[in-house]
């Protein structure tokens, strides 16, 4: 099926009167479903078409695959955000609760937000001169949680104008809590945490994937979560700051997928701050107790769904700080896959997206020099690998879809088990790469996991 692009917002938007806690605007994640990529140098214009859609489609005559996501962001009824259904985010919301899956790792989760600006700098998307700035989440292992907050799943703002472009309002909708507890103490007994670093979809948010960062965090990694301002739909900043999509039309995704990479390599570096003793936070926010020169800088891994996915690649070629990294069902573009590339790789597909009909699954396959492995999660589709695979069904109702709608989008994998089985694999990818603790899943088909095939 095809995705429509999202209405243009207005600016007015972006300073939209609204009260958050201090605590919550930490978070100021935002989020939504769908596709990746505009138009690119090196690859064909984006068709709106999914593999996950159009099971059977070959690739073009040129070898590219047609399919090209437009929009990581768009549901089915995507609407207009208006100025006063953000103001309502701070009436006492009722109706449906959302619920998210639980970490399994066997460590308390905690969580703080941070600001950040890179002054080396300026922001493409808005002009001025304007230094970029980011929002980032740092989930990692704690040890007690008593008396810390618990975390919203995106702060009350960015979470209104986000139910909002679904046509809800948080008097419809609770977003859920998350397991993270804001300032929780990091657990120092684990010595220094590997990292992991997450990138959205396009016009995503960092919240589609808490999930997943949450519980690799419970098991012991420091997973940073990346807003990629302006290119996401919403980003929440201190002082009630909302700042909005304001990516140009025609963006080619190779130019956008080195804006990603620069600023994975910035937050990297602001990382390394931390793990000198410094405090990288524009505002000097308090950090968790025990996270100072607690962060393994020679550890550090990167994940990403969609164009997410394939910024790990553009990331992994900038930086070569990032050891190994895993692309959750992205399509790439650019030069970047072309280039040969010496540190371990994952792709990571739906049920009908891989390799075998994905062109530039194949170009990157072929110049992957170190360690790579290929799997597919049969019955899930592209949206599987975000948070809105456990949100979308709960909400199903309230957004009018059926279980036949549903499934187009999201394939037949029951949800909680797609987020299990994810879980599974990435936790085993990065416990072998950075770890060195070598999993079986990654050998072969496992009786624990069939919906798991590896693509050889």
């Amino acid at each position: 099926m095809k995705h429509r692009r999202p209405r243009h917002r207005r600016r007015g938007i972006a300073r939209a009167v609204g009260t958050a806690g201090a605590l919550a605007v930490a978070l100021g994640v935002g989020m939504t479903p769908a596709m990746a990529a505009g138009k690119t140098s090196n690859e064909p214009a984006a068709t709106g078409f999914s593999p996950d859609d159009q099971p059977h489609q070959a690739d073009q005559p040129d070898g590219k695959t047609p399919w090209a996501p437009e929009n990581d962001e768009a549901p089915l009824h995507h609407k207009p955000v208006h100025p006063e259904a953000l103001a309502s985010g701070r009436t006492a919301p009722t109706g449906l609760q959302l619920n998210m899956p639980a970490p399994t790792g066997q460590y308390s989760v905690g969580m703080v937000g941070l600001h950040l600006v890179d002054k080396s700098r300026t922001d493409p998307y808005v002009p001025g001169g304007k230094h970029r700035e980011l929002m980032v989440s740092l989930w990692y292992p704690a040890t007690s949680t008593s008396g810390h907050y618990q975390a919203p799943w995106m702060s009350s703002i960015s979470g209104a104008h986000f139910l909002a472009s679904r046509g809800l309002s948080p008097q419809q909708v609770t977003l859920p809590r998350t397991a993270g507890h804001v300032l929780a103490p990091v657990n120092t007994k684990l010595g220094k945490l590997p990292v992991l670093l997450y990138s959205t979809g396009l016009h995503s948010d960092r919240a589609m994937g808490t999930a997943l960062a949450q519980d690799l965090a419970s098991r012991g990694y420091l997973v940073v979560t990346v807003d990629h301002t302006h290119d996401a739909n919403e980003v929440q900043f201190p002082g009630n700051r909302l700042e909005v999509n304001t990516m140009p039309a025609g963006s080619h995704s190779s130019d956008t997928l080195k804006v990603r990479a620069a600023d994975i390599k910035f937050v990297i570096n602001q990382l390394g701050t931390i793990s000198n003793g410094g405090n990288p936070d524009v505002g000097h926010a308090t950090l968790p107790t025990g996270l100072s020169k607690n962060v393994d800088m020679s550890r550090i891994g990167m994940f990403g769904w969609s164009l997410g996915g394939a910024a790990v690649d553009t990331a992994m070629q900038l930086d070569h700080r990032i050891a190994a990294g895993a692309n959750l069902d992205g399509q790439f573009f650019g030069t970047a896959p072309s280039k040969d590339l010496d540190r371990p790789f994952m792709l990571f597909s739906s049920g009908t997206h891989n390799r075998n009909n994905d062109g530039s699954w194949r170009t990157l396959w072929s110049h992957l020099k170190g360690y790579r492995v290929d799997v597919q999660l049969h019955g899930a589709a592209h949206l599987s690998f975000s948070d809105n695979e456990w949100m979308v069904p709960q909400e199903a109702g309230l957004l009018g879809l059926s279980q036949a709608q549903i499934q187009q989008q999201y394939g037949t994998i029951d949800p909680n088990r797609a987020v299990a089985v994810q879980r599974a694999y990435l936790a085993a990818f990065f416990d072998q790469e950075l770890r060195h603790r070598h999993s079986t899943l990654l050998d072969g088909p496992d009786r624990k996991y069939p919906e798991i095939s590896f693509v050889r």
